[in-house]
């Protein structure tokens, strides 16, 4: 899985330029993006290239490889971000936020030019929530309210627990309730209703953000584009 992973970030990084303002994505795939583009760097196959990372982790590990980072002050447009999904629906929609950093994946994907994301082949699916809960980012006070809220419109949620069992925090000190909703039927009304709460922050429901699907799986790379569906392996 972890090569399958690689392969779909390597064919990623194929698409990155010198020059370019990078979105740096979290999780296990995301991180083999980041990896290959300090490689990139070193051996001078790309220069001048400055980065915006979507979490505190990733931050980390780009400062460690030596990937120059900058702000959304400095470059408020990002040519290219590259991240993982949890689940990817056939019309490139995606549920995103596993790792916790949905809130600043999401801002990073709007703020992107080109998104690319890269999954396995254990990622699509007919339908979004067929195989993975969307997490909901809440502010702490008045979660409770938040979740009865989000039973209401027909989700079993959970509070999620870090490996101490104590509620997870991201990095901006909020909450996330995974919310079980099965097969969303209707996803746009479902983001449009959650939107609507006070108190809960972001979804990780992504929706016409994604122009760029990379597969990788036994049978090598499959490469979708939004707009004209183009098909190229």
């Amino acid at each position: 899985m972890q090569s399958l992973k690689q392969q779909a970030a390597e064919h990623a990084i194929s698409f990155i330029r010198s020059g370019m303002v990078v979105g740096l994505g979290t999780g296990s795939t995301a991180i083999w993006a980041t990896r290959g583009i300090a490689q990139r760097l070193q051996t001078g196959q790309l220069s001048d290239i400055v980065a915006i990372p979507t979490s505190a982790a990733t931050d980390a590990e780009a400062k460690r490889l030596g990937i120059p980072l900058t702000t959304f002050e400095e470059h408020p447009v990002i040519d290219i971000a590259i991240d993982g999904a949890d689940e990817v629906d056939p019309q490139l929609n995606v549920i995103k936020g596993g790792g916790g950093a949905l809130l600043r994946e999401k801002i990073v994907a709007q703020a992107s030019k080109r998104l690319i994301i890269v999954v396995d082949e254990s990622k699509p699916t007919p339908q979004l929530g067929t195989a993975w809960s969307v997490p909901v980012e809440v502010i702490s006070f008045g979660w409770s309210l938040q979740q009865r809220f989000l039973e209401e419109l027909g989700a079993e949620p959970t509070l999620r627990r870090d490996d101490a069992g104590n509620p997870f925090r991201t990095d901006h000190g909020n909450l996330i309730l995974d919310c079980n909703f099965g097969p969303i039927a209707k996803p746009y009304a479902l983001a449009q209703k959650i939107h609507s709460r006070t108190g809960i922050v972001e979804h990780g429901l992504f929706l016409d953000m994604v122009t760029d699907l990379i597969i990788a799986g036994a049978d090598g790379v499959q490469h979708t584009r939004r707009g004209p569906l183009t098909m190229d392996h």
